[in-house]
């Protein structure tokens, strides 16, 4: 077994998510005690948060590839940055590391792909939903043609993101929004959606939808075992 090294902390609620899936999924598979062998490093996400939107991304990326560096000198054998948005800075990190980086685009088009779909929805922070280092990737390097919501749509899950969910509060009211604004991306013509930020599967399930969700949190850390014991 392989040990998985975590970049966590943005925000800890989804990197919980990150924990217990990745232990889960070994218990799955191995049975009996079997937990994975990791390490993790929690960021400061308050720094991290500053740094975001002042768009100082060059600090930003500094911050990422001395966690990384430390995951690596504490055993780590291949990386997981445990957040959509700060993939922003991947290529910097995996340079600046000797052990592979799991992007987690990669992981999700994967499964896009092996549904047979080419044109998603993508929801996340603004940075994820409009720059194009996600959507980009996903486009160009996998086929697949990515749409995002209207100008004021981003900012309202932007909000909810920020305001509420990496502060641990989930509201009914912006359950709804989500609902409403995945209606209005299914409208456009996706066939799926993708929950490109790691704390919006803390409010959006599958459950309520008959449209494919793409629970980025749940590949990233299960194609993390996949990898860890191949």
């Amino acid at each position: 077994m392989k040990t998985i090294g975590l970049i966590g902390g943005m925000s800890w609620e989804s990197s919980l998510e990150y924990y217990r899936i990745i232990n889960e999924a070994v218990k799955e598979k191995l049975g009996g005690f079997f937990s994975a062998k990791s390490v993790m490093y929690s960021v400061n996400f308050e720094e991290i948060e500053k740094l975001q939107h002042k768009g100082d991304w060059q600090a930003a990326t500094e911050l990422m590839v001395d966690a990384a560096q430390r995951v690596e000198r504490a055993g780590a054998e291949f990386l997981l940055i445990c957040t959509n948005t700060m993939h922003k800075m991947a290529d910097e990190v995996q340079a600046g590391i000797s052990i592979p980086l799991l992007h987690i685009g990669d992981v999700t088009a994967a499964a896009i792909k092996a549904n047979g779909q080419k044109k998603i929805g993508l929801l996340g922070t603004k940075f994820t939903m409009e720059q194009d280092f996600y959507k980009g990737r996903l486009q160009n390097k996998h086929g697949i043609e990515v749409i995002i919501p209207d100008e004021e749509e981003r900012q309202i899950v932007h909000n909810i993101l920020y305001d509420e969910l990496c502060l641990g509060e989930i509201k009914e009211i912006s359950r709804d929004k989500f609902k409403r604004i995945i209606k209005d991306l299914v409208s456009a013509g996706a066939e799926g959606i993708v929950l490109g930020c790691t704390e919006i599967p803390l409010i959006v399930n599958q459950e309520e939808y008959k449209i494919p969700l793409y629970d980025t949190t749940e590949l990233h850390a299960r194609a993390a075992v996949e990898f860890a014991l191949s």
